[in-house]
């Protein structure tokens, strides 16, 4: 059975840096598939090696494409997607969904015998496109990527709006550290109060900057290190995971109130 996971998180906040790097750990042992949902289309860069080809651009120059024009093969053959999207300040940037999944799936692409397929869906943007991996069920299970700032946090609870709407599985929160204080504490605070938990935290690390200067993963970069075994934990928490909820998100007034209690308990102190 494939496991079918979508990744949703802030822009800037990881989650295409965490999606690689667990489907590079995942490669080591599964038949894996990556869609990129970001109009940025950068996640598969440091899979394959460089930016590939979206299905918009594509689709743009034929509009019956081969499998092959839009489904590229990259470190330990993931078969690598990007969606794209449209320039800037034209169109709507989740059209590039809905129209990747649609081709993807006239193309017989999701028939194929694929252990995990991975999404990494942009999550601060409100727009349906970006929920068609959970409102037309390509995926089965939610994580959400945050870190312990406040905008980023934000942006995690209206994803879990949206999350309870679609009335989807959410499988945790990763708390990716931009090194803040306390910060695990506080993004392990704020899963309790929608209903969920940390199910990894992956701490700040010079090794991911050098990698992907590379378009390389940390997997791949430097297979022995310590924030390799970290994506290799979490990969394994993911793949093993059995504890879903249907998460409670705050409203404003209780988004509010949390960092006021965050300030009281004595954090968030810079």
């Amino acid at each position: 059975m494939t496991k079918k996971i979508a990744i949703y998180g802030k822009g800037g906040i990881g989650k295409s840096t965490i999606v690689a790097n667990i489907a590079a750990s995942y490669s080591q042992e599964y038949n894996v598939l990556v869609i990129g949902c970001d109009p940025k289309a950068d996640t598969t860069r440091t899979l394959y090696g460089s930016r590939i080809p979206t299905v918009l651009s594509v689709l743009k120059e034929n509009k019956e494409p081969r499998t092959e024009e839009v489904v590229y093969h990259g470190y330990n053959n993931i078969s690598c997607v990007e969606s794209g999207g449209p320039e800037p300040g034209v169109g709507c940037a989740g059209r590039g969904v809905i129209v990747a999944m649609n081709l993807l799936e006239r193309l017989g692409v999701f028939k194929e015998p694929f252990d995990v397929i991975i999404y990494d869906v942009l999550g601060d943007v409100v727009c349906g496109g970006f929920a068609v991996p959970l409102r037309e069920e390509f995926a089965d299970e939610v994580y959400i990527v945050t870190s312990g700032e406040y905008m980023s946090l934000y942006a995690a609870n209206n994803i879990a709006k949206g999350i309870k709407k679609l009335n989807s599985k959410l499988g945790g929160i990763i708390c990716n550290c931009k090194g803040i204080k306390d910060e695990a504490q506080i993004v392990e605070s704020f899963a309790e109060k929608i209903g969920s938990r940390v199910i990894g935290v992956i701490p700040r690390s010079e090794l991911v900057p050098e990698s992907e200067i590379e378009a390389m993963t940390v997997i791949e970069k430097f297979p022995d290190s310590k924030q390799a075994m970290v994506y290799h934990e979490l990969a394994r928490r993911i793949y093993e995971n059995k504890d879903f909820t249907v998460p409670e998100p705050l409203t404003t007034d209780e988004f509010e109130g949390f960092f006021k209690e965050l300030k009281n308990m004595g954090f968030l102190e810079f």
